[in-house]
């Protein structure tokens, strides 16, 4: 199925992520019965994130003729022979009225009905509330067929306020917990917490440890703190003595013998853990100073780009790819300026999105610098003639500051053997242009 940019503002837009199918239309019937069926409307309102219904009857509205959507069938019918391309027409007008924020252009909107009975356009993208006009004949259609409330939204806010509760109740136990345990800490006798020693009065058991006779554990402590309270009155006359007996010193012998052990055991499972983790991160990443398999970061970028994903789910997706941040910006522009033999600064300003959200964070501009000296450098002569363009492109475009253009060139000039580096001389008619705009600025 062939597919169009949703707007005709964004038709020579290669990149742009909203698309619909080509209208089809089919002529019906003869003489009075004569109809024409958009073949494919189910097709195109979902594209638009409207009902079917809507369209239909806009059509209708603006011909002067009877229209009909079918829920059951899918089909549109508009009375009387209509071409393509007028129809066509007047979907870009309801596409303008009833689905673009007036605002941004973005076609990701909801249409909301005020209590007032007016009609509203809420774009998810950018937050703009736009205001329909009703003096429309559609309008009174879509007020009494007003659009299904998308399942699930009171749901989701049930859910969050709820989870918020259980975290605040989740919260304040821990805090009560915490203030128990110090409770407890401060009631228990040091001597107790050591495991070495045990009450006079107290009959030795057939087995189990010391440890596991005298130190109580923290569940114990909780659901005895009633009695131990009790009877705290009473351990004021009981005297603590070390259990100095054969079979106990056998007992705490072996346990210190099998703690050993495990922690012997433990080391030598960790270790070649340890090895592995290295290792893979060695092979896999540049956390030892290996550089990743470049030419695969740059294959990752342009499917997406192919795809024709916005700028902001480029940048999540390439944070979520291996690599340093360098390494991604150098992929992003590789992949955006691969292939292209001249009119590189033409390019940058229709890809300036991309390279303009690659800076959005701050100090990352330089990280788009070095991508370009990178690429100018290694890539066909073309590059390298066009680099002071780019440059000023980006510049034009506010996606390039002054201040960090002139720090980078400066630090390559100084930098060992480049001086007569051929980037630096094609730069630096550029720079002179800069520093002179900035003098003549001074001097105004």
């Amino acid at each position: 199925m062939a597919l169009q940019n949703i707007g005709a503002g964004n038709s020579d837009d290669a990149f742009y992520r909203y698309k619909m199918p080509r209208m089809i239309t089919k002529i019906e019937g003869r003489g009075n019965g004569i109809k024409t069926n958009i073949v494919n409307m189910v097709d195109i309102a979902k594209a638009l994130a409207r009902p079917a219904a809507y369209t239909t009857k806009y059509f209708g509205c603006e011909l002067g003729a009877q229209s009909k959507f079918e829920e059951k069938t899918g089909t549109s019918h508009v009375n009387g022979a209509h071409d393509t391309a007028k129809l066509a027409g007047l979907l870009e007008n309801f596409i303008k009225k009833y689905v673009q924020c007036y605002g941004c252009g973005n076609p990701e909107t909801e249409i909301l009905i005020t209590k007032s009975q007016m009609i509203q356009l809420k774009c998810a993208a950018c937050g703009f509330v736009s205001d329909v006009d009703m003096r429309d004949k559609l309008t009174t259609f879509i007020i009494k067929n007003p659009p299904e409330v998308k399942k699930g939204a009171k749901d989701k806010k049930a859910m969050r306020r709820a989870e918020k509760e259980r975290l605040k109740e989740g919260e304040a136990a821990d805090e009560e917990l915490k203030k128990i345990k110090k409770e407890v800490k401060k009631k228990v006798p040091s001597s107790s917490k050591t495991g070495t020693t045990k009450p006079a009065s107290s009959k030795k058991k057939g087995s189990g440890s010391d440890e596991d006779r005298i130190s109580p554990t923290h569940s114990q402590v909780d659901d005895k703190e009633v009695d131990h309270d009790e009877d705290e009155d009473d351990d004021d006359d009981v005297q603590w003595q070390t259990d100095t007996s054969i079979n106990a010193a056998r007992q705490r012998i072996q346990e210190q013998l099998s703690a050993v052990t495990a922690d012997m055991v433990m080391l030598s499972t960790n270790e070649p853990e340890k090895k592995k983790k290295s290792s893979t991160k060695t092979s896999n990443g540049s956390d030892n100073g290996i550089p990743i398999d470049h030419s695969k970061l740059v294959d990752e970028v342009k499917a997406s780009l192919k795809k024709g994903i916005g700028a902001k789910e480029l940048q999540t997706h390439l944070a979520a790819l291996p690599g340093s941040a360098q390494e991604k910006t150098s992929a992003l522009y590789e992949a955006i300026f691969d292939g292209i033999e001249k009119g590189f600064a033409k390019e940058a300003i229709k890809k300036k999105s991309y390279l303009a959200a690659a800076v959005a964070d701050e100090g990352s501009q330089s990280l788009l610098l070095h991508a370009i000296e990178e690429f100018s450098g290694n890539s066909n002569s073309n590059a390298l003639k066009e680099v002071a363009l780019v440059l000023k492109a980006l510049y034009d475009a506010d996606v390039l500051e002054e201040e960090h253009i002139v720090k980078w060139y400066e630090k390559g000039v100084k930098g060992d053997n480049n001086k007569d580096s051929q980037i630096w001389k094609n730069v630096k008619p550029f720079i002179d242009w800069l520093q002179t705009a900035e003098s003549e600025s001074e001097e105004e």
